[in-house]
């Protein structure tokens, strides 16, 4: 499983530079980039806050949850 996070989108909806959009977080745009590429292990529920505050939407916009096993089964146990 993995989640992918779609700042992109939401940027391009509101024609939002990165380097706007990081400033305004509270955040580099180099730690931008490491979210939008998918190599972040985890975000701190404060940005993920402040990244809803400065583009006025839900986490479920910003995050996805993707099955990369194919089989389309949920993890044991849930």
């Amino acid at each position: 499983m993995a989640i992918v996070i779609r700042i992109d989108v939401e940027l391009a909806r509101r024609k939002m530079s990165v380097g706007e959009f990081a400033e305004r977080v509270g955040i580099t745009p180099a730690n931008i980039a490491v979210l939008k590429n998918g190599r972040a292990k985890a975000v701190r529920l404060t940005t993920l806050d402040a990244m809803c505050r400065v583009l006025d939407c839900q986490p479920g916009d910003l995050l996805e949850w993707v099955d990369d096993d194919g089989d389309g089964s949920t993890p044991a146990g849930l």
